[in-house]
């Protein structure tokens, strides 16, 4: 094998690797299971599950984003995977301080956790 040949081999195993590795970025499937509250009790107040309903509910409708903190304390940002984005509030509103089970894409991204939702769902005992 030539010189030139092996070097174009090479780089094209190279592009070929650049591609699968971006191709990563397309999510992966998980279903979590945690509490539905507002992203400053999750960081300021360190809480495991929400006050109340009524607090998480109040926190979300004076603009504070919804989270699910995980049983496993990861922090999921739920996120639209549509352009625009839009705000996932109005989705997580009905569930706010209450346990869930979502399933969705994950994707992580300098430390931090996100989720398009693409099921959600009270886990029993929940309203």
């Amino acid at each position: 094998m030539s010189v030139q040949r092996a070097t174009s081999l090479v780089i094209g195993l190279c592009v070929l690797a650049a591609v699968l590795a971006a191709g990563s970025d397309a999510g992966k499937s998980v279903t979590v299971s945690g509490y539905v509250l507002d992203s400053a009790c999750a960081f300021t107040r360190g809480l495991k599950k929400p006050i109340s309903s009524q607090c998480a509910q109040a926190c979300a409708k004076a603009g504070s984003p919804l989270v699910i903190l995980s049983d496993n304390g990861t922090i999921y940002w739920p996120i639209a995977d549509t352009m625009p984005a839009s705000g996932q509030n109005e989705k997580l509103l009905p569930f706010a301080g209450q346990k869930v089970t979502a399933s969705g894409k994950a994707y992580e991204r300098g430390g931090s956790t996100a989720i398009v939702i693409e099921k959600i769902t009270a886990e029993a005992g929940q309203k």
